[in-house]
């Protein structure tokens, strides 16, 4: 099937061509076609599995160029996403003379400000645009089409209240596309409000291979401790392009001079870095300039590189679901890779339950952890499984929760 075939315009397939993106990918199977034919639509699909071209490009079809006021929008919870959304759909949005503008915090007003006056499609972070419709600069009284991508992370990020006012200031007959990791609990409550008589599709993730993903879990005695441990994975067989995520911003520039100071290269992303900041670390990850790049759970969200090989949870998650989001960003589109996770005594009933939860058997000494199948279920393979239930109001669970609020005060 091509996506000719799915009842895409000619120019747009040639756009896509001139990149080499012949072959619809299946959720882009899945959904084309429904949103083609105007129907609001419900996904829940995984990170990386081209879902941004799934509702692009039908949105590409779907609006007329040259109109007055903005006729699509797309909310995205980071500014690197948003901006990555851009550049993937810049070519095919051209193809039918379509103008597109990302609108997002960090950067001045003033190119944003021009450039989202003339947009046919807006690309944006909910804070951002809320300040460009109040300096009058927005309108979305004319979109036909809304889109919310990763919604389950705008809601995790705090974005609920300013999603519900933009929403509101949308036409009640506009098309809406509604994609996320999940479609449960107050996710699946915000689609039901959005949406109208939805198309639901989901998308599993295909089960890996157990070589795909190797999980290790290391015991470090201290805080201090985990420098060596790190800069020995970094220095291991392998270990090309790290990811690295620690669990506050100050935590992030910390390790960053300590590693420097052991003559290791590396860049920060978080919250405080500035836009330029934070697309001049990712850049440099990109290209290989520098090998490793620490971030928080929040800045890494619109990290989007194929070819990580390794990432080191520096801090553990504080739960599986950021576990299985940390460890995704390795073994991607056919490759290997590895995950790390460096525990201290008082973390390691915690972990070992995440990690038990996700079908591994732990073993803290830094031997390998090959996903195991659990009855009825799939592999941890890096991939968002399905909704764990049950235990989560035990007084255990509460007292781990209490002290992961505790070493949780500086926000990242």
């Amino acid at each position: 099937m091509s996506f000719a075939d799915l009842g895409i315009s000619q120019p747009v397939v040639r756009a896509l061509a001139q990149r080499d993106i012949t072959e619809p990918f299946p959720v882009q199977k899945m959904v084309i076609d429904d949103a083609l034919a105007g129907h609001d639509l419900l996904v829940q699909s995984p990170t990386g599995s081209g879902k941004t071209l799934a509702f692009g490009v039908p949105l590409v079809d779907l609006v007329e160029p040259g109109g007055a006021a903005v006729s699509a929008l797309v909310l995205a919870p980071t500014r690197e996403l948003a901006s990555q959304i851009v550049d993937e759909l810049h070519s095919v949005a051209r193809a039918r003379d379509l103008r597109i503008a990302a609108v997002y915090g960090g950067v001045g007003f003033g190119p944003q400000s021009a450039a989202a006056r003339k947009a046919d499609i807006v690309v944006a972070t909910p804070g951002r645009l809320e300040d460009l419709i109040a300096r009058g600069v927005v309108s979305l009284a004319d979109v036909q089409i809304l889109v919310l991508d990763e919604a389950d992370r705008m809601l995790d990020m705090g974005f609920q209240p300013a999603v519900r006012r933009i929403v509101s200031q949308t036409p009640s007959e506009r098309q809406t596309l509604f994609f996320s990791a999940t479609l449960e609990g107050a996710t699946g409550k915000l689609a039901a409000a959005y949406t109208r008589r939805p198309r639901r599709h989901t998308q599993d993730p295909p089960e890996r291979r157990a070589s795909d993903v190797e999980h290790r879990f290391v015991h470090v005695e201290s805080q201090s401790a985990k420098l060596d441990r790190l800069i020995a994975e970094l220095a291991g067989e392998g270990a090309e392009r790290t990811l690295v995520f620690v669990r506050t911003k100050r935590g992030a520039d910390r390790l960053v001079k300590r590693l420097r100071s052991r003559d290791v290269a590396s860049v920060a992303m978080h919250g405080d870095k500035s836009q330029r900041q934070r697309e001049r670390a990712l850049a440099a990850f990109e290209n290989g300039e520098v090998p490793t790049l620490i971030a928080t759970d929040v800045a890494a969200r619109g990290i989007d590189v194929d070819d990580i090989t390794h990432v080191v949870n520096f801090d553990v998650p504080g739960d599986r679901d950021t576990y299985v989001h940390r460890i995704g960003r390795t073994a991607r589109a056919g490759r290997s890779g590895a995950g790390v996770s460096f525990v201290l005594a008082d973390q390691a009933d915690e972990m070992r339950a995440i990690a038990r939860d996700l079908g591994l058997a732990p073993q803290f000494d830094g031997s390998r952890n090959r996903p195991a199948r659990k009855q009825g279920g799939r592999p941890a393979n890096g991939e968002r499984p399905e909704a764990a239930g049950g235990g989560k109001g035990s007084p255990s669970q509460a007292r781990r929760r209490r002290r992961r609020r505790q070493r949780n005060r500086v926000p990242a």
